[in-house]
This record gives structure tokens, C-alpha cells and sequence, in this order.
């Protein structure tokens, strides 16, 4: 029987297309979705919610689910997923390929502080500031604990516990518009954008608001991954799986 399913491992945008272009190529694809999300918008092909119990689980589901090639489209900064798929596929000789959007660069005009981790970025905020923070509902603590600061948060779901009185809570889901985020950055006298390096063109538009503000930026820089084949555009990626299955 030829290992000719493809799993994706997604919960992003470019998973979504990933699996819409395979499936209207005739391939038979499942994506798996970490359940994050309570009303995910669905790909193209088959959907599995929830995490596979570890490296064990996910060695387990390549095998019975005959998977031949493995997707990783995960977010940028989900570090363990990529490194627990990276170590699974290893050991069940399962081909395990990347997709992963460009980085932001800072461009003319561009005030950017760098740093590693949200809880730096917590710690580099200056006292007194207004911040719009797009980090993630999973990275909120270290700045709710500032009590000199204070901001919007950002983000699709609920946070996980109430907010502080010195913060907001804005749920919203991407795409966003340069003109409705320096809108919103204008009224509510943001005075610093702390933001992860994700990449791609749904988010950022806060940077080209940021710009035009003369707002400073505090960019978190992406986690090291597992070394492994990565491509930036899903075009290139397309070639690459063809190339795979049907050498």
C-alpha cells in the first residue's frame, strides 16, 4: 500500500492554503489542528482537532494513518511542536519538510528594540508606557505583573484569566487594515507595539502603523527549530511535494 497521505500540521493561514492547493490537486491530505482555537476556519481534505499525546503519539498516528510526507505549517514561534515532529518523523522514517513565512524586517522610519522572549519584552517596555500588545493570549503574565504600564491586548480568544484594570482586552481575528490599526493605535495614545516576528502580510499592517506614528517597536525574535528542508512561499513547497510523491 504506497504512503501516500500527506499530514499537515497546521493552525495557520498558510496551512489552510497548503491544503486547499493539495487537495485541488488530487492529493489526500489531513491536517491536524491543535484545538487552540474554538471556531477555527477549516482547509480543504480531511481534519483531526487535538494534540497526539507527545513524540509516542505522533510516531503512533504516522504509522496507522500511513502518512508518507509530513507538513510542518505550524505558527513560527510553536517550538515544541516542530521539535516533537521533527524527532517523530526521524524515527518512522516519515519525510518532514517546513513551511514557514518570511520574517518581518525593519525598514526606513522603523524604531525596533529586539529581543528573545515576551517576558523580555515585558521587562523592556518603559514605565509609564501605553502598549498595544499582539504577542498571544498564552504570553500576557509578565506585562499584566507591570503595574507602571498599561495597554490593549490583542488576540482571537479569550485570555485565560481577567485582565488587570490597567488593560483591555480586544478580541479580534486578522487580516488587519494599515488604516484601522493606526486608527486604533491614534485613539488610544498607544506609545509602544510589542509584537512577535511572525511574518506574513495579515499582520502587518501594525508595523506600517507603528511607522507612520513614530511608535517604537518591540519585536521578539522567532525560536531555533530543527534543521530541515523550509520554504517561505507555498508555491515553492507545492514543487517540492510533487517532487516527494511522485519522484
Amino acid at each position: 500500500m504506497p504512503r501516500d497521505r500527506i499530514l499537515i500540521l497546521g493552525g495557520t493561514r498558510d496551512a489552510r492554503e497548503i491544503a486547499d492547493a493539495l487537495v485541488a490537486r488530487g492529493r489526500n491530505v489531513i491536517t491536524s489542528l491543535a484545538g487552540a482555537t474554538t471556531q477555527p476556519v477549516l482547509p480543504s481534505g480531511d481534519v483531526r482537532i487535538g494534540g497526539f499525546g507527545g513524540v509516542d503519539g505522533l510516531k503512533s498516528y504516522l504509522e496507522a494513518e500511513q502518512i508518507g510526507l509530513a507538513i510542518d505549517a505550524t505558527h513560527p514561534f510553536a517550538a515544541r511542536m516542530s521539535a516533537q515532529a521533527f524527532e517523530a518523523c526521524q524515527s518512522s522514517g516519515v519525510q518532514l519538510i517546513r513551511f514557514e513565512r518570511a520574517t518581518w524586517s525593519a525598514a526606513e522610519g522603523d524604531d525596533w528594540t529586539h529581543v528573545s522572549s515576551p517576558a523580555e519584552a515585558a521587562r523592556t517596555v518603559p514605565a509609564g508606557a501605553r502598549v498595544l500588545l499582539t504577542t498571544g493570549r498564552k504570553d500576557l503574565q509578565p506585562f499584566f505583573d507591570r503595574h507602571d504600564i498599561s495597554g490593549i491586548a490583542r488576540m482571537i480568544e479569550a485570555p485565560p484569566a481577567d485582565p488587570p484594570a490597567n488593560w483591555e482586552i480586544l478580541r479580534e481575528r486578522p487580516p488587519f487594515g494599515v488604516q484601522d490599526e493606526t486608527a486604533l493605535m491614534a485613539a488610544n495614545a498607544i506609545t509602544h507595539l510589542v509584537t512577535k516576528n511572525a511574518g506574513g502580510a495579515a499582520t502587518e499592517a501594525k508595523l506600517k502603523a507603528a511607522r507612520e506614528l513614530k511608535i517604537p517597536v518591540i519585536m521578539v525574535t522567532r525560536p531555533t527549530k530543527p534543521d530541515l528542508p523550509c520554504f517561505e512561499t507555498v508555491g515553492k513547497l507545492l514543487v517540492v511535494v510533487e517532487g516527494v510523491l511522485s519522484p
